[in-house]
C-alpha cells in the first residue's frame, strides 16, 4: 500500500504489522516542518521507516535531522561518541550486536527515537530485523495481558548485546571487542521498568523486554526466564518483524518505545560500520501510572528527562 502525504513524499508500508519506507524526501537540518510532521505520523504508524539514497549525509547531516525529531541524547551513557559527542559507530570490529533489544534500556529515560545511517557495508548479509512490541502486547490473549500488565523487570548493561566477545576466534579475545566491552561496563546501571509501558504519544501499551533484561521481579530465577521467553517470543514472531537489507545511502529510524531489532550476524568477518543517533525519550511509566526506577547509576549526562 502507498500513500502519498504530499506533492513530493510518498510513504510505501512494507508489512501489516511495521515497517515503511519514504521517498521524495532529502534528509538534513533543512527538512520542511510540515514533512518532518509527516515522516513522524508515519513513524508512529509503522514503528520503523527507511530512507533510500542519503548518500549525501554526514555525521553532521544525520545529527542536524535528528535535532528536527527532537534533542539528541550523547552517544551513549559509557561509550564516546565519533566526530560528534552525539554519534555512536555500530561497528562489527567492536563486535556484533546479534541479538534483540530495544536501544539503551538499562537507564531510566529510555531513547525516544533512533536514526541510523549506513557508513560502510559487507557485500552480504548484515540485514537489520525490526519488531514491534506494542503489536505484540495487543495480541496477547487477555489472560496473558493480566498478567504482564503488573510485572516489572530490572534491566542492566552488564549483559552488554554489541560488547560479547567470540570465544570461538582463534587465539583467543579479541582486543578491540574487549576494550569496547570495558568501556561498555565501565560505569554500571540497573533500572526497573514496567513490563508494560504506555507510550506517552500513542497511548499504546507495549512490551518493555529485550537483551538488557537481569530478570523479572518477584518470582524465581527459573520463573523469570521462563516469563520471559514467552513474552520475548511473541516479540519476535515472525508475522511481528520487518527485515532490511541494507544499501549505500540508506537511513534508518525507529520508535524506540514500540520496537526491539536485531542486527544479523551473517557476513563472516567482514567489516560493517553504521551511525546511530538517539533521541531523548522520557522515563517509562506503568498501565498504573507508575515511573520507572533508577537502581544504580545516574544517566543525567546522558540526556534531559
Amino acid at each position: 500500500m502507498t500513500a502519498q502525504l504530499s506533492s513530493t513524499v510518498t510513504v510505501h508500508k512494507l508489512g501489516a504489522g511495521i515497517g515503511a519506507r519514504i521517498d521524495g524526501v532529502r534528509l538534513g537540518g533543512d527538512v520542511a516542518v510540515e514533512v518532518v510532521a509527516e515522516i513522524r505520523e508515519a513513524l508512529l504508524a509503522n514503528k520503523v521507516v527507511f530512507f533510500r539514497d542519503q548518500q549525501h549525509l554526514d555525521d553532521a547531516g544525520q545529527l542536524a535531522f535528528a535535532r528536527l525529531l527532537g534533542e539528541p541524547t550523547l552517544a551513549h551513557p559509557t561509550v564516546a561518541g565519533q566526530s560528534h559527542s552525539n554519534v555512536l559507530a555500530i561497528d562489527s570490529e567492536h563486535g556484533k550486536a546479534n541479538s534483540w533489544h530495544t536501544d539503551v534500556t538499562f537507564v531510566d529515560r529510555v531513547p525516544a527515537i533512533s536514526v541510523l545511517r549506513a557508513v560502510e557495508l559487507p557485500p552480504y548479509g548484515g540485514n537489520t530485523v525490526w519488531a514491534n512490541t506494542a503489536r505484540a502486547y495487543l495480541e496477547l490473549p487477555e489472560a496473558l495481558k493480566a498478567l504482564v500488565d503488573r510485572l516489572w523487570a530490572v534491566h542492566t548493561n552488564v549483559y552488554d548485546y554489541a560488547g560479547h566477545v567470540d570465544s570461538t576466534r582463534i587465539g583467543g579475545v579479541d582486543v578491540k571487542e574487549q576494550a569496547y566491552r570495558e568501556e561498555f561496563v565501565s560505569q554500571r546501571y540497573e533500572t526497573e521498568h514496567p513490563v508494560v509501558r504506555v507510550h506517552p504519544e500513542t497511548g499504546e501499551r507495549a512490551l518493555l523486554l529485550g537483551q538488557f533484561v537481569n530478570r523479572i521481579v518477584g518470582v524465581s530465577p527459573q520463573e523469570s526466564q521462563v516469563i520471559f521467553e514467552l513474552l520475548q517470543n511473541r516479540v519476535t514472531r515472525l508475522e511481528n518483524t520487518v527485515r532490511w537489507q541494507w544499501v549505500d545511502g540508506d537511513v534508518a529510524v525507529w520508535d524506540n518505545r514500540a520496537t526491539q531489532h536485531y542486527g544479523v550476524a551473517d557476513y563472516d568477518d567482514l567489516r560493517r560500520r553504521l551511525h546511530r543517533i538517539t533521541v531523548a525519550g522520557d522515563v517509562p511509566v506503568s498501565v498504573d501510572g507508575v515511573a520507572s526506577t533508577t537502581i544504580v547509576g545516574d544517566a543525567g549526562h546522558f540526556s534531559a528527562i
